[in-house]
């Protein structure tokens, strides 16, 4: 069985490891509960590729997972052609997966998140129709991914985002485009970028703006072993986010390895309710600060499955909701995601 790597971390892929997740093996909860995974990913990574087919042997655990929204991860960009339109080559490919799924009865990437650079300002708006048209009816948005950071265990790739691109006019102009257009904005940023959430939503106050991964609490580099320094700082932004109508937040990616979360490195994989104790004040502070109905929980597969197969984590997100009524759990589980990426999930079953 391979071995945990602390230091592959450090990759742009978690370390996946299908013996030592199979350690793990629990009873689905609430089968009958309706899912919409809010986002996943795609890619090509060498040592373990993740598409339709991966994708939909972990759905098959199952859940009942009606419809999924693939988010943008730098996968089958084009090789060819004018630089600004070559990530539609992934919206080709989430198209081409989700058309392979579909023959065999199965709701992928009704929802595709894209990437274009909104740093294009009005111009962005050609690359938003090219995707829309290498969508086939499922282009729903763009992600911006946000997070910076100057320190080395933080920091992403050289082609990463600039500090305080949230706040750029040039930028704000191209989510002035997305919103024009009826599309939405997922936004992927650090705890220590939330202002500049609040600030963008402010300054766009039409825009659809969905923040990834509960607002990003980080827990490695210069904030190792200050959980709870680092969370009431976290939890103070995420409360004056949630006065912002114009925000959602999704419910998950607290198994990446930024997170902290030591769980990864176990001798096997803990339960779900280890993780649900463990995230537990996070959900909770989100869904309070903006309600089930501004809430969608999120696999973040293949990331989060360096720490927990998509049974476990689901069962975890179950208990999470153990709390809530029939309709907030509605709501979490597929009612938010279904109305914010405009899913018509009648359809997504045919």
């Amino acid at each position: 069985m391979e071995k945990f790597d602390p230091q592959y971390k450090k990759s742009n892929f978690p370390q996946i490891r299908p013996a030592w997740l199979a350690l793990r093996q629990e009873a689905v909860l609430q089968p009958e509960q309706r899912i919409v995974d809010a986002h996943h990913h795609f890619w090509d990574e060498e040592t373990a590729p993740y598409h339709a087919d991966d994708l939909l042997a972990d759905i098959d655990g199952g859940h009942a997972v009606e419809a999924t929204i693939l988010v943008e991860g730098k996968a089958r960009y084009r090789e060819s052609g004018p630089e600004h339109l070559r990530p539609v080559g992934e919206t080709e490919f989430a198209a081409a997966q989700a058309e392979r799924a579909a023959r065999r009865g199965k709701g992928l990437c009704q929802g595709i998140v894209a990437w274009a650079d909104l740093r294009l300002g009005a111009k962005v708006e050609e690359v938003l129709h090219a995707h829309a048209d290498a969508g086939k009816g499922r282009f729903r948005g763009i992600r911006s991914r946000a997070a910076w950071s100057n320190d080395p265990a933080l920091a992403g790739p050289a082609d990463g985002p600039p500090e305080g691109l949230l706040r750029d006019p040039v930028f704000q102009a191209g989510v002035d485009v997305l919103t024009r257009m009826g599309l939405s904005l997922d936004v992927w940023a650090y705890h220590t970028q939330l202002a500049d959430v609040v600030q963008l939503a402010r300054d766009c106050p039409g825009a659809r703006i969905v923040l990834n991964h509960v607002g990003g609490p980080l827990g490695i580099g210069p904030f190792q072993g200050r959980r709870e320094e680092v969370f009431g700082v976290w939890r103070a932004a995420m409360r004056e986010l949630g006065r912002c109508e114009n925000v959602t937040v999704k419910l998950g990616g607290l198994a990446m390895p930024r997170t902290g979360f030591p769980f990864a490195s176990a001798d096997a994989p803990v339960s779900s309710e280890v993780l649900a104790s463990a995230w537990r004040p996070y959900v909770e502070t989100c869904i309070e600060a903006f309600t089930p109905s501004q809430c969608m929980f999120e696999s973040n597969f293949p990331v989060d499955k360096g720490m927990c197969g998509y049974t476990v984590i689901w069962n975890a997100f179950k208990r999470l909701a153990g709390g809530c009524t029939p309709d907030e759990r509605n709501a979490l589980f597929h009612g938010t995601a279904a109305r914010v990426y405009r899913l018509d999930l009648n359809a997504a079953n045919r």
